[in-house]
């Protein structure tokens, strides 16, 4: 178990918290968080990017001219590849980019992410985290107080509060334990966990 503190919204330890090696203390493979964040992007991609083949253009009937006589080379339709307004060849096409990786793979980066952000002391454990309000002015003035700009605060649950006062700030985002991603984890400079986020992360992932 590794011990870190816990600190006040004032920013002021108020006790000690362990966090188990089994989650925290794995080792860190590169490559398979570079496999898993790959994987999380390709997911996202809407794959909607698409052109019209030569079959797919309107028009194109009849042939524009006839074969032989006209010193032009011999063409037998308008919606031809090489003609102005044409078909595209070899465009883009709608397609899903989305992949499946083995739960285990996943959980092996997951252990790795946060171990690697807490081997370089990115991880902080906040006493409570609460708005009576979402307002975002709030929200900043707090992480202010905490000397957090980029940031990723984990929840022990939904908390639709804090989450519409985070949704316009940059580089702050809200995770609960659960459905923690790799890729949110190394983007953010810093996690914070609320203490009850850190016991809820024992009885999920242990």
């Amino acid at each position: 178990m590794f011990q870190v503190d816990i600190i006040s919204m004032e920013n002021k330890p108020v006790g000690k918290v362990e966090l188990p090696n089994d989650i925290f203390g794995v080792a860190v493979k590169k490559g398979i968080l570079h496999e898993v964040v790959r994987n999380y992007l390709a997911n996202q991609r809407q794959g909607t990017a698409v052109t019209k083949t030569r079959g797919k253009v309107s028009g194109g009937g009849r042939k524009p001219y006839r074969q032989k006589g006209t010193g032009r080379a011999r063409a037998g339709s308008n919606r031809s590849p090489l003609w102005k307004g044409g078909g595209t060849v070899f465009g883009p096409v709608k397609r899903d980019y989305s992949y499946k990786l083995p739960k285990k793979v996943k959980w092996t980066a997951l252990g790795a992410a946060l171990s690697s952000k807490f081997s370089d002391g990115e991880i902080l454990v906040v006493k409570d985290f609460s708005l009576e309000k979402p307002k975002t002015r709030e929200l900043v003035t707090l992480l202010k107080g905490l000397g957090l700009k980029n940031v990723l605060i984990i929840l022990p649950a939904e908390d639709e509060t804090i989450k519409r006062a985070a949704r316009n700030v940059p580089n702050v985002k809200i995770g609960v334990v659960g459905k923690l991603n790799v890729y949110e984890i190394l983007f953010h400079e810093k996690l914070l966990f609320t203490q009850k986020a850190v016991e809820k992360m024992k009885e999920v992932y242990l």
